[in-house]
């Protein structure tokens, strides 16, 4: 693999990738029917001993649905581990918008959710969405890489710290540098989170507001329409009121009348 493509997908991966998703469900599939298949097809044809091709139909069967289940098993074992080797090797210059897909299973169930509604009704969104999640992986990257590296230059300090007999205090100098260099990236790492958390939110913030709007603003108007345009029996019953009252004033009028 040449330098200009550590840390790029390539095609054959992404077909591999594609490959993979179905290649357990498939063998499993194809193991646990195609041996049943040949026997019942004898068993259909055949003019003596069919119980035989049928006994060894349902045989079949049983020992192809086992070992299809096993098959599967090491197939979707050699997926994971072959799909966190590319996860690492993609991330070794940053995780980038179109490598997302790759990288689900370090996003929380809020953010998959989020991503998925956005995805159906908001395209713009979710490429945001998408280009802040890739940042926020690889700051979480940064502060759990700096957190394991820290914990071990501190080891590394107290071990030098016990040193006896010799003098230590060169390596406790370069240790304790280290240890400074690292801890000034564990901070911005914690900055660039905190900022890129609270870019997520925004646009989390963007997508709900704008998600319902349509819908709120087609009901407001219909609600006007309604206010301002009363029920027709309702219009009726006030007219029919109106006439009673007017003829029953018509012929109090009429009797008082000498």
């Amino acid at each position: 693999m040449t330098n200009n493509a550590i840390g790029q997908l390539t095609r054959k991966e992404e077909r591999m990738q594609k490959l993979l998703q179905w290649t357990p469900w498939c063998a499993w599939l194809l193991l646990t029917i195609a041996p049943p298949l040949f026997f019942l097809f004898f068993y259909f044809t055949a003019v003596e001993d069919a119980a035989v091709y049928m006994l060894l139909a349902l045989t079949s069967m049983a020992l192809g649905s086992a070992s299809g289940l096993i098959v599967a098993i090491a197939l979707l074992f050699y997926r994971r581990q072959w799909t966190a080797r590319l996860r690492e090797r993609l991330a070794a210059d940053g995780i980038t918008a179109r490598e997302i897909p790759f990288f689900t299973s370090e996003l929380t169930g809020l953010e998959r959710r989020v991503l998925k509604q956005m995805k159906s009704h908001s395209p713009l969104l979710a490429d945001a969405y998408c280009e802040t999640l890739a940042l926020r992986l690889n700051a979480t990257r940064i502060v759990s890489k700096a957190n394991r590296q820290l914990q071990t230059v501190r080891q590394q300090i107290n071990r030098a710290s016990r040193i006896t007999g010799a003098d230590a205090s060169t390596l406790l100098k370069e240790l304790e540098l280290d240890q400074s260099r690292l801890q000034t990236l564990q901070d911005a790492g914690r900055r660039n989170l905190a900022e890129v958390e609270t870019r997520l939110q925004t646009i989390e913030a963007a997508a709900t507001r704008g998600a319902g709007w349509p819908e709120a603003n087609l009901v407001r108007q219909r609600l006007d329409e309604g206010t301002s345009h009363p029920p027709l029996a309702l219009e009726t019953a006030r007219l029919e009121q109106q006439a009673r009252e007017d003829v029953e004033s018509e012929m109090r009028e009429v009797k008082r009348q000498p």
